[in-house]
């Protein structure tokens, strides 16, 4: 998995993170409809604000540093994976040589090179569905880890801006926002002040790193 598709599954998790919170707020809304009338009927009483998804992804530490963790992480994937096909080729041909020229001794050491070849594959089919699950588990617990984090500070940040809602912009999901909405400074900065703040945090990230 390459940079720019990491970077697709940090936007993806942070859209849904910003999508669970609206959906929370809904909820909590939807059982005082009374309470909703009267926010309604106010005008100039939603308040919203967003947030540019692509400098989440670029600036804030936390998913800068997984995002290397996680492409170191693939691409090694890659290089084994690449080298086991290698040496899957170079058996595959040898056997095709020796079969051609008549270099096996019998019909029999023919047949157990060829069954040999076949485990050779089915084990190099197992190692890369074992590898991407655990690739895919690795991306999981980051998408989560990034999903409280927002979560957490979002909860934290708007006890005093007291947003009706704070949308998630990436790309042209948004067709039209007033600048004058835009938190994403003041969201990145309080992450990384959050995030430099937790050294616990900070040491798994780095030990993950270093497993690789």
């Amino acid at each position: 998995m390459n940079k720019k598709n990491l970077f697709r599954t940090m936007a993806v998790a942070i859209v849904a993170t910003f999508a669970l919170s609206s959906c929370n707020d809904s909820n909590k809304m939807d059982d005082k409809p009374e309470k909703v009338a009267a926010q309604t009927a106010a005008p100039g009483s939603l308040r919203i604000a967003y947030i540019e998804v692509d400098s989440i992804m670029s600036q804030y530490e936390f998913c800068k540093e997984y995002s290397k963790i996680l492409e170191k992480r693939s691409n090694n994937i890659q290089n084994e994976l690449a080298g086991q096909e290698k040496n899957l080729a170079a058996a595959a041909q040898n056997f095709q040589n020796k079969l051609q020229n008549n270099g096996f001794t019998s019909e029999q050491e023919a047949k157990n090179q060829q069954a040999a070849l076949q485990r050779q594959n089915e084990n190099l089919e197992a190692t890369r569905v074992k590898l991407s699950q655990s690739f895919q588990e690795e991306t999981d617990k980051f998408n989560k880890a990034l999903h409280d984090s927002l979560q957490h500070y979002l909860d934290l940040y708007n006890k005093d801006k007291k947003f009706s809602m704070i949308l998630a912009k990436s790309g042209d999901n948004i067709l039209y926002a007033d600048k004058a909405l835009d938190v994403t400074a003041e969201v990145v900065a309080g992450l990384n002040k959050a995030y430099k703040s937790k050294p616990s945090e900070k040491t798994e990230a780095k030990t993950e790193e270093k497993k690789k």
